[in-house]
C-alpha cells in the first residue's frame, strides 16, 4: 500500500472570504497551481478520482468570515507522493486574487488500526433524486460510501477488492440538519457521518484510503475530508 502524505500550507488572505465560499476559493487556488504542470494539468481535467482532498482553512472564524491580512492553514492529503511534493515545492509559490501561499510542510500519516473516521467538511453523495435521504435508507447510504471507496481503491491500485465484507460497524450523524453548500451556482446538501470501522484487513485498508483521499464525492473540491481515531 502507498502512504498517506499530509501537506500543510500557510495561506495569507488578500481579501475577506465568507465561509460559504472558502472551499470554492481554495479549489481555485489549487487548480491554478495544478494546471501550470503538464502532468497535473491532465489529472485536473481527467474524469477520474483525483486522489487528494483538503480541509477548510484553520482557524475557523466564529462569525464565518475569513479575514484579509490574516494567515490560515490549509491541510491537504494525498496518496500520490509526486503530488505531495508538487504541493510542497510548487504550490507554495502560488497565489490568486483571494490568497497567497507562504510556506508548506509535509508529513507521513502512519498506518495504524483505525477505529473511527469522521468528516471535517460535509460529505457529498449525489443521487438522481437530489439529497440522498429522499431516496436511500441509512444502510443504502453506507453501501454507497463503501462502493465509492472500492472504486477509488481500484483506480489507485488497479485491483478489485471483494465486496462481501463489513466496512462500518456503526454510523452516527454529527449534523442535526443537512448542511447546504454552494457549488457552481447550485445548492447541494451534505452530512457529517461519524463512521465506526470494522477490524478486518479490507475495512482497515479502505479506512486509510479514506483518510488520504476523502469519503463521498467532490473530494478535490474540499468535501469529505476526514479526521480519524486510532484503536
Amino acid at each position: 500500500m502507498v502512504n498517506v502524505m499530509q501537506i500543510r500550507i500557510r495561506l495569507y488572505l488578500l481579501s475577506d472570504i465568507p465561509a460559504s465560499k472558502i472551499q470554492m476559493e481554495t479549489a481555485a487556488f489549487l487548480d491554478k497551481q495544478l494546471v501550470q504542470d503538464e502532468e497535473f494539468a491532465k489529472l485536473h481535467s481527467a474524469n477520474q478520482f483525483k486522489n487528494y482532498c483538503y480541509d477548510s482553512l484553520y482557524p475557523v472564524e466564529p462569525d464565518r468570515i475569513y479575514r484579509k491580512d490574516k494567515i490560515y492553514t490549509l491541510t491537504i492529503r494525498t496518496m500520490d507522493r509526486n503530488l505531495a511534493v508538487f504541493f510542497e515545492k510548487q504550490a507554495v509559490n502560488g497565489y490568486t486574487e483571494a490568497m497567497k501561499a507562504l510556506t508548506a510542510e509535509v508529513r507521513l500519516i502512519p498506518k495504524k488500526q483505525i477505529a473511527l473516521i469522521w468528516p471535517l467538511t460535509p460529505v457529498i453523495l449525489k443521487c438522481e433524486s437530489g439529497y440522498w435521504r429522499d431516496s436511500l435508507s441509512i444502510g443504502q447510504y453506507e453501501e454507497r460510501l463503501k462502493i465509492n471507496l472500492l472504486k477509488k481503491w481500484k483506480q489507485l491500485y488497479g485491483e478489485k477488492l471483494e465486496e462481501d465484507f463489513e466496512l462500518f460497524t456503526g454510523i452516527e450523524f454529527l449534523n442535526k440538519a443537512p448542511i447546504a453548500i454552494e457549488y457552481k451556482g447550485i445548492r447541494l446538501l451534505g452530512d457529517k457521518p461519524r463512521l465506526h470501522i470494522a477490524e478486518n484487513q479490507t475495512a482497515q485498508r479502505l479506512a486509510y484510503l479514506a483518510v488520504g483521499g476523502g469519503i463521498g464525492e467532490m473530494n478535490a473540491r474540499g468535501y469529505g475530508f476526514c479526521s480519524y481515531r486510532w484503536m
